[in-house]
């Protein structure tokens, strides 16, 4: 057969393949409405892997590789015809574009009846008073109250801290967010200045220092220096500091707040002990209603991803293509789940852009799971 009748026969294969992926493309478009009815995800990994599996068996070993290179980019095009479609009047473009419209010409408000964790004196209170002027707080004996007090509608907003610039994450903070439904709504930067506080004339050594998990993890070199301090994790500063003054004892003494001092009476044996002088701690505030107030620019998100080479990185490049700066990175592992996590994003972005609300749309149906946790002004 002479090249140009091969050429010929080529192009009338072509030709039927070309009609094949349209018709196909065309039948994804019910795919992609049925999944917008159900609230299924755009990628079912499996069936893509069945497929596949399919295909290639058909084809025989001399043709396997490039038949499953092929239907990698057709499954590849499809899910992106499909986001298109989905994204269309997506329920979450609708939700962020009526949150950005219902608080456009409001201040984000200075009373409120808000949840803190702790008792009078702790870190989270003085966070409380710089998010809201006029706070009326109520106190919780643990995180996961102040998120039930919130989702509950007992408090109007709950503020629990985040991250710390020494100690890090608060991971148990992260791992309460899965397993509530809330909105973040701000974020404030908080000093945070520990002191070594003891009853007023106690005498000799310290053998104990209580105080809050990471204000202990946050002073770490002040331990390393006297090994014969034993450090004793309390739920918080301001407990610790209380029982500090009410135990009884000479040999405790507690690292927290100046406030704390005052407050229990306690006298500040070391001013500074703190590994680094600049030590701040993030304070995020959640509301049950999703409020967007002018000025926002950052953005949060909860992302499953599938649990395969490639994933994490295909939305980190659709960040980068976005020019969206990607400020926060935090995984947390899948309880039951062997060697899975589930990721959460900060980003800088704005909410009112219909760029930024593409994106997230189309990570709402391209993810396994995806959990919009607000965009506010952060301080």
């Amino acid at each position: 057969m002479e090249l140009n009748e091969i050429r010929a026969h080529i192009d009338r294969i072509d030709s039927e393949l070309s009609g094949l992926f349209v018709e196909r493309m065309q039948t994804v478009a019910e795919v992609a409405m049925s999944k917008r009815q159900t609230g299924k995800a755009i990628r079912d990994h499996a069936r893509e892997r069945a497929v596949i599996n399919h295909v290639t068996e058909q084809a025989g070993d001399a043709y396997a590789p490039y038949i499953k290179s092929l239907y990698k980019l057709i499954f590849e095009l499809s899910c992106n015809y499909e986001s298109a479609l989905m994204e269309q009047g997506s329920a979450l473009a609708g939700k962020l574009s009526a949150a950005c419209a219902a608080y456009a010409d409001k201040k984000f408000p200075g009373r409120a009846l808000v949840g803190c964790q702790g008792i009078e004196g702790a870190y989270q209170q003085q966070a409380c008073e710089r998010i809201f002027e006029y706070p009326d707080i109520l106190y919780f004996n643990s995180f996961d109250g102040v998120f039930n007090a919130v989702e509950q509608g007992m408090c109007e907003y709950g503020v629990l801290p985040i991250e710390n610039s020494t100690a890090g994450s608060v991971t148990q903070v992260y791992d309460l967010m899965e397993k509530h439904s809330f909105y973040i709504v701000a974020a404030r930067k908080l000093r945070i200045d520990h002191k070594l506080l003891r009853r007023p004339g106690a005498q000799g050594p310290i053998r104990e220092v209580v105080s809050h998990e990471q204000a202990l993890r946050q002073c770490s070199a002040y331990f390393e220096r006297d090994p014969q301090l034993k450090p004793v994790p309390m739920a918080n500063t301001a407990i610790a500091a209380e029982y500090a003054a009410t135990c009884g004892r000479d040999d405790v003494a507690v690292i927290a707040s100046r406030a704390c001092a005052e407050l229990y009476g306690l006298e500040v044996v070391e001013d500074t002990v703190a590994n680094t002088p600049g030590n701040y701690t993030r304070f995020i505030c959640i509301s049950r209603k999703c409020e967007i107030y002018p000025g926002a620019r950052k953005i949060s998100i909860m992302l499953n991803l599938a649990h395969e080479a490639g994933s994490l990185n295909a939305v980190l490049s659709r960040f980068a293509i976005a020019g969206i700066n990607l400020c926060k990175l935090e995984s947390r592992p899948m309880p039951g789940l062997d060697g899975e996590y589930r990721f959460f994003f900060d980003l800088e972005a704005d909410p009112h852009d219909p760029e930024v609300i593409k994106l997230l749309s189309e990570l709402e149906h391209r993810t396994e799971r995806f959990v919009f946790l607000g965009a506010y002004n952060e301080r």
